[in-house]
């Protein structure tokens, strides 16, 4: 998977992984991850051809 950069809310700090999973919901695409400063879960919308890329 490609890299991506996600904003923790939380923490207020930007960060980079390629360690995420793509889901689908109300027909909108977003790429979810595990943030590094918590346990909590990051979110970031994506368009449908990076989903695809993804793999989803």
């Amino acid at each position: 998977m490609t890299e991506l950069e996600f904003f923790d809310v939380k923490s207020k700090k930007k960060f980079k992984t390629s360690d995420y999973r793509i889901e689908k919901r109300k027909g909108r695409f977003f790429a979810v991850t595990k943030s590094p400063t918590g346990s909590y879960e990051c979110w970031r919308v994506v368009s449908k051809d990076a989903a695809a890329k993804a793999g989803a």
